[in-house]
């Protein structure tokens, strides 16, 4: 490996060494930022001073940070230091302001790594008005480049402003890559933070990419560099994005969106392979869809965004809606018949997607309207006239809703569904959300994120954030005093404000998730407690909790099916809630005739579809059926029964989640023939039964439970009731109802045996 040496200003030799400093005064000088004297020194990136401040040609360091090139300039007063208007924007400083310069020796700052292996460059026209369509080769401008700066010392963020035949450029160091030139191969990491520095030299990979105006057209004949139009911004970092928990999916997204469009298009050509034109993003309200499409633009070195909420599409007018999808394109057509696969990545968002692209032939409108628009994009994103510099991305809640022909490879071929967060990722949105409250010491040092994390099941991202809002708005109202007259804010009060745990574990009682658990209903079927009466009992609720293990452990039962059945009022739906209470899955749902009372049939399918659809977004999921006949309309006049509901539930039962999702299902029927006449019992994988009470001991324990009476008068009540009713057959729901009665009235005693008696 050659040796190097810093050259006399402006002269490059193909030998050199590092400058002497040991002789040059490294005292701090306060100098008055003055403009260049010419454009010699503007165009050579150099920092002008007088002799009497500094020697000439040396390395300085302006305050602690940038680092310049010295040149002496007899036209500049003691005391002074001219910078050009790039240099100046990059320090932030302006016209005569004071600043602080001392000698700089980068030896002792980075040590052996103090080259240039590689440096990356954003290119862009000085002035928009002077742009032109000339293809400039990327060597000749390395060449040019390294030419007029060789033996700077460069930092990533820092402006130039450069010239290269007869055109005047803005530059912006992305990132670079120092070396230590005693290594084979460069070790050190790319960087693009300004403290890394290194100098400049012959042998340095310069590499040019689009500045944010994508009008400079670069053309490589060295077909291995990389692409001038890099999609990926090279300082972006995925926790830039204020997205958490969704690391898996944006590594996908890179990998089948952008990550060809980041080598050079003669590569790919070899590969004969075209870019992915459509990414979908699809899941649940709340999980960060558009956020991810309205964030995703900050990661790409690419056109501004079209943003198209769905139903914009659509206009009243005939043929103005598919004019709409084509003046979408109009841009991205123009600059790829111009400049083919150098083209800039232009980027398409649609939101609810759904809305406007569904199935052909689904609208029943009769005006073909929306039809045509679903042709139009077609056409558009893989019709004749393929682009090849799009990317379309759209959302939905509805995948199902979409046409088919739109998800096929060529199309929205990338199709990523953005989940609810698990735990870690749930812990990640917290340290986004929370991060200012952190920052500014505003949150209590007893809030423990990773509790809240784990007590946040099935909470989306969206629901995160209004569980920081709404635990911020506890910790407020402990500042404010509302009275009679004006509200009133306490000073005192304003100063110690912190949002503490206790204010999160109120939040978390006013927040609930949309697909978490719904209790209320479920706690309903068990209001007055599991009451163990009989070993029966516990046999059930043991063999349930045998199957909740199954769906949690076993790598093979993603779907498990239960059929609870037994007389009307035995607790059939009071041991399937208790059972799926005691699982502490995240998703638990209820279906009842209750929710489902006064619906058309269409309406209860829809209902039940989107009920499954739900319980597979989650991976541990369980869902009660209760009343299965009751659900299919099925009346014993006739009879006569919904024959649509009940093969919608047939397919329902059978169909498996998706792989890494978990459903018990557990169904309640008093009318065990009714199904076996429907054909549905093969629809289940095991059967529990679920009698009445038949004992007097089962009574005994049950109004023991209830605390009914006194020892003596249950004693009695038995005794006289054995002689009534030789044979006890009563459902656990009409005895508890029997015992409420007899409760309130006068003689209790005799009340209850009359019930039970009627009632057996």
């Amino acid at each position: 490996m050659e040796k190097f040496k810093l050259p006399s200003f402006g002269r490059a030799t193909a030998n050199h060494v590092p400058p002497d400093m040991s002789n040059v005064d490294s005292k701090a000088r306060h100098l008055y930022v003055a403009n260049c004297p010419n454009n010699s020194y503007a165009l050579a990136n150099v920092a002008a001073v007088s002799p009497a401040d500094f020697p000439d040609n040396i390395y300085i360091l302006v305050d602690n940070l940038f680092v310049f090139t010295t040149r002496h300039s007899n036209e500049l007063a003691a005391g002074t230091i001219g910078f050009n208007g790039n240099q100046r924007t990059w320090g932030g400083w302006s016209l005569n302001q004071e600043v602080q310069a001392r000698a700089f020796d980068l030896f002792r700052y980075s040590g052996k790594h103090s080259y240039l292996g590689s440096i990356d460059i954003d290119i862009s026209f000085r002035s928009r008005g002077k742009a032109v369509n000339t293809a400039f080769d990327q060597d000749e401008l390395a060449l040019h480049f390294s030419k007029c700066f060789e033996s700077q010392i460069f930092s990533p963020t820092q402006y130039l402003i450069f010239e290269f035949k007869g055109h005047i450029f803005d530059l912006k160091i992305r990132n670079l890559q120092t070396i230590d030139l005693g290594e084979v191969e460069p070790v050190a990491p790319v960087s693009s933070g300004i403290e890394a520095k290194g100098i400049l030299t012959k042998q340095t990979q310069i590499n040019f990419f689009k500045g944010r105006d994508g009008l400079v057209n670069l053309k490589a004949n060295n077909s291995l560099r990389p692409r001038s139009d890099a999609v990926i911004r090279a300082d972006f970092k995925f926790e830039d994005l204020g997205v958490g928990g969704l690391d898996r999916e944006f590594t996908k997204i890179f990998r089948r969106a952008f990550a060809s469009r980041i080598f050079p298009p003669s590569v790919i050509e070899k590969l004969g392979i075209s870019h992915v034109k459509g990414l979908l993003l699809y899941g649940p309200p709340g999980t960060g869809k558009t956020l991810i499409a309205r964030k995703i633009g900050t990661m790409l070195n690419a056109k501004e965004p079209k943003i198209v909420n769905g139903p914009e599409i659509l206009s009243k007018y005939v043929g103005s809606s598919e004019e709409n999808i084509r003046n979408l394109f109009k841009d991205a057509e123009a600059e790829y018949r111009a400049k083919g696969e150098e083209s800039s990545l232009h980027i398409i968002i649609f939101d609810e997607l759904d809305s406007v692209f569904k199935q052909r032939g689904s609208r029943g409108d009769g005006t073909g309207v929306g039809d045509n628009v679903v042709n139009q994009l077609l056409a558009k994103m893989d019709g004749v006239d393929q682009l090849n510099n799009i990317l379309v991305i759209g959302m939905t809640n509805r995948k199902d809703l979409i046409d088919n022909a739109l998800l096929r490879p060529g199309r929205f071929e990338v199709q990523v569904e953005i989940h609810l967060p698990d735990e870690k990722g749930r812990l990640q949105i917290f340290e986004i959300q929370t991060r200012t409250m952190r920052e500014n010491k505003m949150m209590d040092k007893d809030v423990n994120l990773a509790e809240l994390a784990a007590l946040t099941k099935n909470f989306s991202g969206a629901e995160i954030e209004g569980l920081v809002k709404s635990a911020s708005s506890f910790a407020i109202n402990k500042t404010v005093s509302i009275g009679k007259g004006a509200t009133k804010l306490n000073p005192k009060d304003i100063a110690k404000l912190r949002v503490t745990r206790e204010d999160f574990l109120n939040a978390l009682e006013e927040v609930t998730p949309a697909f978490g658990i719904s209790e209320e209903d479920l706690k309903t079927c068990v209001e007055g407690g599991m009451i163990r009466y009989s070993d029966r009992v516990d046999s059930i609720l043991k063999n349930g909790g045998r199957y909740v293990r199954q769906v949690r452990e076993s790598e093979k039962s993603r779907l498990v099916s239960l059929l609870l059945h037994g007389p009307a009022g035995s607790g059939k739906t009071a041991l399937a809630a208790a059972i799926a209470l005691k699982s502490e899955f995240p998703f638990i749902r209820l279906i009842s005739p209750t929710e489902l009372s006064g619906m058309s049939e269409g309406a209860k399918i829809t209902y039940i579809d989107n009920t499954f659809r739900d319980a597979y977004k989650s991976p541990l999921n369980i869902l009660v059926i209760d009343s299965l006949e009751t659900l299919v309309d099925w009346v014993p006049i006739g009879p006569r029964f919904s024959n649509n509901i009940l093969q919608v539930l047939k397919v329902a039962l059978k169909r498996k989640p998706p792989q890494d999702r978990r459903l018990l299902l557990m169904t309640t029927t008093s009318a065990y023939s009714v199904l076996q006449q429907m054909d549905i019992l093969s629809c289940f994988d095991s059967e529990i039964a679920v009698p009445n009470m038949t004992t007097m001991d089962e009574f005994n324990n049950v109004m023991i439970d209830s605390n009914f009476l006194s020892d003596e008068e249950r004693v009695s009540v038995i005794n006289q009731l054995s002689q009534l009713c030789p044979k006890l057959n009563i459902g656990i729901k009409k005895a508890l109802t029997n015992i409420e009665t007899a409760r309130h009235d006068d003689d209790p005693v005799s009340e209850i045996i009359e019930l039970m008696a009627q009632s057996s």
